[in-house]
């Protein structure tokens, strides 16, 4: 996939954001969390990252239940590799974490943020 195809299809992304990922972006949005800047449906690489900090190198991505299928654990699985060989630390959050313990799930993208800044 080309860069521009890729822009393209986070622009889509933008669009069409799952439940769970735009009630996480209404506490990312306009550096709400600690005054972090992320950016959401963030293309990088061949990849489409659902938030990205780049300030902390940090991709966040948030899993439903289609995350566990084979073929999707094997696909996530390269792509955190190839983000982790380009400097970005992934983490993944589990959709149902997201819509039921929203403070914790905020409290730890901001401690682990930080962390990578260095504050």
């Amino acid at each position: 996939m080309t860069r521009s195809e890729t822009v393209l299809l986070a622009r889509a992304f933008r669009r069409h954001m799952t439940p769970p990922e735009v009630r996480l972006w209404v506490q990312l949005r306009g550096k709400r969390l600690q005054g972090l800047k992320f950016r959401r449906q963030h293309p990088m690489g061949p990849f489409i990252l659902d938030f990205y900090c780049a300030e902390a190198k940090l991709a966040v991505e948030v899993d439903g239940q289609s995350h566990a299928h084979p073929d999707r654990i094997d696909h996530d699985r390269r792509r955190t590799l190839w983000l982790q060989k380009h400097g970005v630390r992934v983490v993944r959050l589990a959709a149902e974490d997201v819509r039921a313990n929203l403070d914790g799930v905020l409290e730890f993208l901001a401690r682990t943020a930080l962390e990578r800044r260095g504050v």
